[in-house]
């Protein structure tokens, strides 16, 4: 199938029934978003307790209606004060859950930034007479809103390019007033203030405009009507490459190893080649298994003379990825190292299930 697709359907997780989106593009299964019921959503907003300080760090535990929370580099807040932050990632096993106090309202086309004053418009759109009309409607909408008098920002995202302007200007008057209704906030419990986003909701807020299937009346309809199901084979321990070559994904709870073979390709450019492949494919195997955290790459052989079009291969392929991930470089040993948000839990035990 050219072009892509969101599909959005319902998985049965543990006797939960839970949401599950797919993205398919070119007939390839680029991305897969499943909800987990046992943990907040990053996004989610809460108004939190401060417990205690970590000497040394910087940080500070805090107590949140889901649990123990930590903040990093908090500074000017004493144990028992109040302070809003926000879910950032999903916690590891017996570990806190991961907070900022940069919190941020984030819709399909407008952020509302929070202590960060100022009006911008995304570096992705070049159009000079969309840009100028985006600044007027933020101007107009944004401008004179209260909360923008509170000393909060705006980014307009490229997702805003082809879009309705109509829409672009409900959508930033919608954030805009969710944040001032936030940050209006006088509670001095714990409390949730803002739901996550669920898994239906980033498909359509964060991918590309696409044809919607909507979920059928049983779980997996619509991901077995619209072939995701069929679709998933190559996410196994062992993913096929472009050519002979393979990845081998094996995730443990200190990082994600991945290995690079040539496969039956004996050419003196089959480790470049096969390299070369891995790093291009990498991004859409990390996000549809819900990997991150520390990755390390046991590349196949190449010459030291090759790594530097290696680097400009994985650069440009993460560029266009959403979740945020730091190319560390390379070992001592001659492995490559990255860094990934934990924007998703693994996602090993739901793609096996699905796969069955």
């Amino acid at each position: 199938m050219k072009g892509s697709q969101i599909v959005l359907d319902h998985i049965d997780m543990d006797g939960e029934t839970v949401e599950a989106a797919a993205l398919i593009a070119e007939g390839r299964l680029q991305d897969l978003i499943v909800d987990h019921p046992d943990q907040p959503a990053p996004g989610a907003i809460y108004r939190a307790i401060c417990d205690r300080p970590v000497k040394g760090q910087g940080g500070m535990f805090v107590k949140t209606p889901e649990g123990m929370g930590f903040l990093r580099q908090l500074r000017g807040y004493a144990p028992g004060q109040t302070v809003m932050v926000q879910v950032t990632g999903y916690a590891e096993p017996g570990k806190a859950l991961p907070l900022t106090t940069k919190v941020l309202f984030k819709s399909r086309y407008a952020i509302v930034t929070p202590g960060a004053p100022g009006m911008n418009i995304s570096r992705a759109l070049k159009d000079d007479d969309l840009r100028d009309e985006l600044t007027v409607i933020a101007h107009e909408v944004f401008g004179s809103h209260p909360v923008a008098e509170l000393g909060a920002g705006l980014i307009l995202r490229s997702a805003c390019e082809g879009a309705d302007m109509e829409d672009v200007a409900e959508d930033i008057a919608a954030m805009a007033d969710l944040a001032a209704q936030v940050l209006a906030d006088e509670g001095s419990e714990a409390e949730l203030l803002v739901d996550g986003p669920t898994a239906h909701e980033l498909a359509l807020r964060d991918w590309p405009q696409s044809q919607v299937s909507d979920p059928g009346a049983k779980p997996l309809a619509a991901f077995e009507a619209e072939g995701v199901l069929d679709l998933l084979g190559p996410f196994g321990t062992e993913a096929p490459l472009s050519g002979s070559g393979s990845l081998f994904i094996e995730a443990t709870r200190a990082c994600v190893s991945i290995d690079v073979n040539t496969g039956g390709d004996n050419s003196p450019a089959a480790g470049l080649k096969a390299n070369l492949n891995a790093a291009r494919e990498l991004p859409r195997q990390l996000r549809v298994r819900g990997l991150g955290g520390i990755i390390y790459l046991d590349l196949a052989p190449m010459g030291k003379k090759d790594r530097r079009q290696f680097e400009g291969a994985i650069k440009a392929a993460f560029r266009a990825d959403q979740i945020e991930t730091v190319l560390a470089g390379w070992t001592p040993l001659g492995n490559f190292e990255l860094q990934r948000k934990r924007d998703r839990l693994p996602q090993a035990g739901i793609l096996a299930k699905l796969m069955a």
